[in-house]
C-alpha cells in the first residue's frame, strides 16, 4: 500500500517536473507539427490556421506589454499605436505589390490601388497630379520594410519615453498620456489627406515576396513564421528578465525611489523597456497584416490598447507565458462568442460578447489574481511563478547585488 502511494507520488512529481521544464517546448512542437498535420489531414481548414496565426501576432504584442507593464511597472496604453505602425509599414509594402496593374504616375511609380480615395481615377487611367507619396517609396522593398517596421515604433517610443520618463511622468498619468497619443494618432491616420487610405485603410494585397497571399501554402508559411517569431520574442524577453538587467527592471517597478537613491537612473531602463516593447508590437503588426489582408485605423483605436492590457491581466501579469496564454485564450473566446448560435430558449448574439469579456476579467481578478497561468503553476508546483513573487528585487540583498558593478550605474 505504501509502495503504491510512493510510486503514485513519484509519478505525480515527475509529471510536475516535466510540466515545469518542458511545457513550452511541447506547445511549440504542437504549433509546428500538430497544427500543420491537422490541416494536411483535412481536420482543420486553412482559415483556422490563418486565424491562429493572427492570434499569435496578438500574443507577440502581449509579450511586449508584459515586459513593459508586468516587469517594469509601466502601464502603457499605446501598444495598439505601435502595433499599427508596424502594420502600416507592412501594409504599404503589400499595397505596392497589389492590384490593379497598369496605373503608373508621372514618375514611373505604380500607384497603390488603396490610394483611390486620395487620387480618384478610372481603371487604367490616372490624373496628371497623381504621384506616389515620397514616404511610400522606401516600403517597396521587403527587407527595408521589416527594418522600418521595427525602427519606426522604436523611435516613436524613444521620443515619448525619453521626455515622459525624464520628466518623471509615471503611473496613471503616463497611462493617460499614452492613451491620448493613441487617440490623436488614430485621428491623424483616419484623414484622407494623410495619403494612407483614410478610414478605408490599406487594402488590395496580392503578393508578399512574389508569392500570392491566397495560396494555402503561403498562409501556412506565414503561420509558421509567426509562431517562430513568437517563440523568439518569448525566449529573448525571458533571457532579459532572468538577467541582471531584468532584476533592475523589476526594481524599477517595485521601488523606483530606492533604486534612484542607490545611484541608478531609472528613466534609462524605463526607456529601454518601453522602446523594446514598442519594437515587439511593431513586429506583431507586420506579421498580422498579410494574414488579415487589410489594415485600417480601427486597429489603432483606444479600445485595442485596452484589450492588450486585458490579455496580459487575464493571462498573468509578470509572467511572459501568461501574456501568451491570455492573448490566445481571450481571442479564441472572442471568435467563439461573436458568432450567432441558436439555443433552446434564446439566440446567442455577437453583442453579448462584451458581457463574457467583462465576466472573464472580473472572475480572473477575484479568483486568480495572478492570472490564468497561475492555475498551471499550481498544478506543476511552481511556487515562484506569478507577479506577486517577483518582489525579491526590492530586498536589500538584491540591491547590494545590483550595486556591485560600477559600469552599469549610469
Amino acid at each position: 500500500m505504501n509502495s503504491a502511494l510512493v510510486r503514485t507520488n513519484q509519478a505525480i512529481g515527475g509529471l510536475r517536473w516535466f510540466g515545469r521544464r518542458h511545457a513550452f517546448r511541447v506547445l511549440v512542437f504542437a504549433g509546428l507539427v500538430v497544427i500543420p498535420l491537422l490541416y494536411y489531414t483535412e481536420r482543420i481548414s486553412i482559415e483556422t490556421v490563418n486565424m491562429l496565426g493572427r492570434y499569435m501576432a496578438f500574443a507577440i504584442v502581449a509579450v511586449g506589454l508584459d515586459l513593459v507593464w508586468g516587469y517594469t511597472g509601466i502601464l502603457s496604453l499605446c501598444q495598439a499605436f505601435f502595433f499599427s505602425l508596424g502594420g502600416y509599414a507592412m501594409g504599404m509594402y503589400l499595397a505596392h505589390h497589389g492590384g490593379p496593374e497598369g496605373i503608373i504616375d508621372a514618375a514611373g511609380w505604380k500607384i497603390p490601388a488603396c490610394l483611390y480615395v486620395v487620387y480618384p481615377y478610372k481603371v487604367g487611367e490616372a490624373p496628371a497630379d497623381a504621384l506616389v507619396p515620397w514616404f511610400w517609396k522606401p516600403f517597396y522593398s521587403l527587407p527595408v520594410t521589416v527594418v522600418l517596421g521595427l525602427l519606426i515604433p522604436g523611435v516613436v517610443a524613444l521620443v515619448i519615453g525619453y521626455f515622459g520618463f525624464k520628466s518623471r511622468v509615471r503611473g496613471v498619468y503616463f497611462a493617460i498620456l499614452t492613451q491620448a497619443i493613441t487617440v490623436a494618432a488614430w485621428l491623424v491616420f483616419s484623414m484622407n489627406n494623410m495619403k494612407l487610405g483614410g478610414t478605408n485603410g490599406l487594402t488590395r494585397f496580392d503578393k508578399i515576396a512574389g508569392y500570392s497571399l491566397t495560396d494555402p501554402n503561403v498562409k501556412m508559411s506565414l503561420y509558421i513564421i509567426t509562431l517562430l517569431a513568437l517563440t523568439g520574442v518569448y525566449l529573448f524577453c525571458r533571457y532579459i528578465v532572468k538577467s541582471r538587467l531584468g532584476r533592475i527592471l523589476i526594481a524599477v517597478r517595485d521601488n523606483e525611489n530606492t533604486l534612484r537613491f542607490s545611484g541608478y537612473k531609472p528613466y534609462i531602463y524605463k526607456v529601454f523597456a518601453f522602446v523594446l516593447g514598442a519594437a515587439i508590437a511593431g513586429l506583431g503588426g507586420m506579421l498580422y497584416t498579410p494574414q488579415m489582408g487589410i489594415f485600417t485605423p480601427a486597429n489603432m483605436e483606444a479600445v485595442m490598447s485596452i484589450m492588450v492590457v486585458i490579455w496580459v491581466a487575464v493571462g498573468g501579469r509578470g509572467t511572459l507565458s501568461g501574456a501568451i496564454l491570455g492573448a490566445l485564450a481571450v481571442n479564441l473566446l472572442y471568435n467563439f462568442f461573436t458568432s450567432e448560435k441558436d439555443f433552446i430558449l434564446f439566440t446567442w448574439k455577437a453583442e453579448y460578447w462584451q458581457f463574457v469579456l467583462g465576466g472573464l476579467f472580473i472572475g480572473v481578478v477575484l479568483l486568480f489574481p495572478n492570472g490564468l497561468i497561475n492555475i498551471w503553476h499550481r498544478l506543476t508546483g511552481k511556487e515562484t511563478a506569478g507577479y506577486s513573487t517577483h518582489y525579491m528585487a526590492t530586498r536589500k540583498s538584491d540591491f547590494q547585488k545590483l550595486n556591485k558593478p560600477q559600469k552599469l550605474r549610469r
